[in-house]
């Protein structure tokens, strides 16, 4: 893919026109049924909408000054292999891409991820299913895509950290902490960036890819090495591998002939791994078309909608670029939102079932309920949604935001979990997660508590149907036309020829065993 940044076009006479938002929340008007605009004389609502682009600097390119690796280079291809390889999965059951396939947004598309032991390990998304009929990973998988516009942290809760946190570095400039260092410290195995550092987790989860049979009690160092023994095959992996071509694939990609031992570590491995997801870079959206100066690449829907997202409540506004700023569409700070909880939980002792978010890594019962703000870059793409996937749908989100109190009251009472593609099926769903209404009414509680003191960031709002639906249009202009096309995604999905060093190369299907 090659990146390029056009020029804005300047809007100076459209500019010095007085700026009128007169009727922008009326459904009669056309502009509301998702009309497209005459491409030659801007509308009241591009008037507008390019006086808040030029005051909020909104038209910044996400990766101007950014080192984003190609596809096509030797490591980023190695990584590719490694990423759909389960061999990297403790019992040859599950790659990184069973819960992050580029066909899948990135992700999985299901609410809470389904790892090891998949009654069909080849089926991903819907129709992936365990043994027991319910996930036991609590939390959503965040998708892969643009992994690499991060400058802060990595995971719902951040902890793999920048501890500089420098602007366009990805990570790259300071110490990062990991769970093996501890919130605050530089892991000094971390890496060379945030992505790298991600790459050494999730094989070390038994319920993400190690399973509990594989190197069962060992530490996260010790699972690491046999899987890069059994990469190299040497010490504990030798023979590991029936069929075993990693060595000249390692040997390319870092252009060494170094012994097996000393190039195929799991260093190396996390390595290329990394960059495979760093050249996942999609942001030729029709948002940024807009902002490089194409007026008719919005619908009047979603100027409005972008409008609404822009401008603060005070302004007539949603406000919701309080958290989802800049070019990645996110603080990268973590906020309260309240969204409700499902999934085996990540809390302690009475509320095992209830997920503390930040707190788990800092300790700090302010931290309670804060997630990191998701960038909403081909947002629409990259359902379910929220930490524990909770929500379907754009619009079911932006209800949330509106109402919390409301959403968790809703949620509750008509069980919506159960209306959740993922638990269509399950037996007793209703009965489930019988502490949702508790602990959502747990997070509203410290929400209200940051709005009296002045500290949170989610606006109180009052929208009505047609702004519902014009957030929602505008939502949906932030996605890459090409992760909705399986050639233009070809080039980072891996195929059983070229990419399959071991035989372990997972071909991924749907549940009727298409290819994905």
């Amino acid at each position: 893919m090659i990146f390029t940044v056009k020029q804005p076009l300047v809007f100076a006479v459209m500019l010095s026109l007085p700026l009128v938002l007169s009727g922008c929340n009326t459904s009669e008007d056309t502009a509301t049924n998702g009309a497209t605009a005459d491409s030659t004389e801007p509308t009241e609502f591009d008037i507008s909408l390019q006086a808040v682009i030029s005051q909020k600097n909104l038209d910044r390119s996400a990766i101007a000054n950014r080192d984003i690796p190609s596809i096509d280079s030797p490591l980023a291809n190695l990584g590719k292999k490694l990423f759909f390889s389960q061999s990297l999965g403790g019992n040859f059951d599950t790659a990184c891409a069973s819960c992050h396939h580029p066909t899948q947004g990135g992700a999985d598309a299901l609410s809470l991820p389904i790892g090891v032991e998949a009654i069909n390990p080849h089926v991903l998304g819907q129709g992936r299913e365990n043994s027991g009929g319910i996930p036991v990973i609590p939390r959503n998988s965040p998708t892969i895509f643009n992994v690499a516009l991060w400058d802060s942290s990595l995971f719902w809760d951040s902890r793999i950290e920048s501890l500089g946190k420098e602007n366009n570095q990805n990570g790259a400039a300071s110490g990062i902490s990991t769970p093996d260092s501890g919130f605050g410290i530089a892991d000094s195995n971390a890496g060379s960036n945030l992505v790298t550092a991600q790459a050494r987790f999730p094989v070390t989860s038994a319920e993400e890819m190690k399973t509990t049979d594989f190197e069962n009690g060992s530490s996260n160092d010790v699972i690491r090495h046999h899987l890069a023994a059994r990469l190299g095959d040497y010490d504990e992996g030798a023979g590991d591998l029936s069929r075993n071509e990693w060595l000249s694939e390692f040997e390319t990609a870092f252009n060494s002939n170094v012994d097996a031992e000393d190039l195929l570590t799991f260093e190396n491995t996390a390595e290329a791994i990394g960059e495979y997801e760093r050249s996942m870079v999609f942001i030729n959206s029709p948002w940024r078309d807009y902002l490089d100066g194409d007026m008719s690449a919005l619908t009047e829907q979603q100027k409005q909608g972008a409008l609404l997202f822009f401008d603060a409540p005070d302004e007539g506004g949603a406000g919701c670029s309080a958290c989802h700023s800049g070019p990645l569409l996110s603080d990268e700070r973590h906020n309260i939102v309240a969204f409700p909880q499902i999934g085996v939980g990540k809390g302690d002792g009475n509320n095992s079932d209830d997920d503390f978010g930040r707190e788990q890594v800092t300790g700090d019962e302010q931290d309670r309920y804060n997630f990191r703000t998701p960038s909403l870059l081909n947002i629409a793409a990259t359902a379910p949604y929220g930490h524990a996937g909770t929500f379907d749908s754009l619009e079911r989100v932006v209800r949330h935001y509106n109402n919390p109190t409301r959403s968790i009251d809703d949620y509750a009472d008509d069980n919506e979990w159960c209306q959740l593609a993922q638990f269509d099926n399950v037996a007793n769903c209703t009965n489930l997660y019988p502490n949702v209404r508790e602990n959502g009414e747990l997070a509203l509680d410290k929400l209200d508590d940051e709005r009296q003191e002045g500290t949170s960031r989610l606006p109180n709002i009052n929208l009505n149907n047609d702004e519902v639906d014009q957030l929602v249009a505008f939502l949906n202009s932030l996605t890459d036309p090409c992760i909705e096309e399986r050639e233009c995604l070809a080039p980072w999905i891996a195929n059983d020829t070229t990419d399959n060093p071991d035989d372990q190369v997972l071909i991924a299907t749907d549940v009727n065993d298409s290819p994905l």
